[in-house]
């Protein structure tokens, strides 16, 4: 079925990079078609009177994990798939109700649900994965408490898990090497202690360099990149020096591992709100006591993170890493920021810099010609006050998504 053409009248553009009013966009065929300044005249298309309202790009998260259907993700790694799925389903639904129309998924979901998106089964984000991230026995995706000897392997390939284990060079390799064969578009890693996990203390290091240099390199000849996931500021230095491009939290950094993190080309994703909302839920929503002890390490530390990389010139892209219940905080990820840094900067975390992050930079996180339709009209300015892109999208009259309508709360007009 052939849709209709769009435009949309009288708008406010705000990408990050472009902030211009009463202006003019025509979409077709899931594109942004034509931009301008005055009247677009197209006889056959649906226009929409967008009133001086702020039309931007949809939202891009780059550091969720859609199959956390539970806080605890040890639990949630022995769900049988099809209760997984379900739960995934409506975790995505949410976020496209949000303006979220990309997210990244950093550990956990495979390419059947890529697909289940690309044929209409459900409605989410567009979704691009890593597969199972890769951890070292004992690292921050081995979920197996002191006392659980069960073999790692048997939670590999389900779909609740969130890694997979691999030790030494080879492994890693193979471990690599197969998720990019099922469909993984870059690789994530775990190569620092973490919170959700039960027996790695924040600071430990994981994978040796040789494993970590392995990785990288069979990511590079993939021509794609590794992600990590890193909280001290060791750990961080290390992953750097050793090729991994996406620095995931980075709440523990110090201003010359930014300085090297901006030399070599990294970008950060931090991820403020999760410890928010594991601080305050997180015990009563089933994170295990071990996990729920371990929050302030992080926690507390978060706010200079920003201020220091910033001063550096790391980019930083929006990232929120909730789990459960608590995936309805993910918009909240903008005020954290905001009170730290300036509102552009916010609003060009969650397009620009996460589509560059993602490999996709002018095709979706801006509004210009050729790019994605994936549009949010969003109720007075962004740049103003950030809480109106919360509110699990009270705010955003329209959301549309390849240029097909997701939410229109707005009369239209031929």
């Amino acid at each position: 079925m052939i849709q209709p053409s769009v435009v949309f009248e009288n708008a406010r553009l705000l990408d990050g990079s472009t902030d211009e009013h009463d202006r003019f966009v025509r979409v077709a065929d899931g594109r942004i078609a034509e931009i301008s300044d005055r009247p677009i005249i197209d006889g056959d298309a649906v226009r929409i009177d967008c009133g001086g309202r702020t039309l931007m790009p949809g939202l891009i998260d780059c550091h969720v994990h859609v199959t956390a259907t539970m806080a605890d993700l040890g639990r949630n790694a022995r769900l049988p798939d099809a209760l997984v799925a379900f739960g995934a389903a409506r975790i995505m639904a949410g976020m496209l109700s949000r303006g979220f129309t990309t997210v990244r998924d950093v550990g956990g979901a495979t390419h059947a649900l890529v697909d289940a998106l690309a044929q209409g089964l459900i409605e989410g984000p567009r979704l691009v994965i890593c597969g199972k991230a890769l951890s070292q026995t004992g690292g921050h995706s081995d979920l197996r408490g002191r006392y659980d000897n069960r073999l790692a392997e048997d939670l590999t390939y389900r779909l609740g898990t969130m890694g997979r284990l691999c030790d030494g060079v080879e492994s890693c390799r193979l471990a690599a090497r197969d998720e990019l064969r099922q469909g993984a578009t870059f690789i994530k890693i775990m190569a620092n202690g973490g919170v959700a996990s039960p027996t790695d203390p924040i600071h430990v290091l994981q994978f040796s360099k040789a494993e970590l240099e392995a990785i990288v390199e069979e990511a590079r000849n993939a021509h794609t990149y590794v992600s990590a996931h890193l909280y001290t500021d060791e750990a961080i230095a290390r992953a750097v020096a050793c090729g991994i491009r996406s620095v995931e939290h980075a709440n523990l950094i110090e201003p010359p591992t930014a300085l090297l993190m901006a030399e070599r080309g990294a970008i950060a994703c931090p991820t403020l709100v999760t410890y928010e909302a594991l601080h305050s839920e997180g015990a009563s929503l089933g994170l295990p006591p071990d996990s729920v002890a371990k929050i302030d390490d992080v926690r507390i530390r978060s706010p200079r993170s920003l201020e220091i990389l910033r001063e550096a010139g790391v980019p930083m892209a929006y990232g929120t890493d909730l789990l459960g219940e608590m995936h309805r905080f993910q918009s909240d990820e903008f005020v954290i920021r905001g009170r730290i840094l300036p509102p552009v900067e916010v609003i060009r975390s969650a397009t620009s810099v996460a589509a560059d992050l993602i490999g996709m930079t002018g095709e979706i996180g801006c509004i210009a010609t050729g790019a994605h339709a994936d549009l949010i009209l969003v109720d007075g300015d962004p740049l103003a006050d950030l809480a109106l892109l919360t509110g699990q999208g009270q705010h955003m009259p329209i959301i549309m998504q390849a240029g097909s309508f997701v939410k229109n709360s707005l009369a239209a007009s031929n």
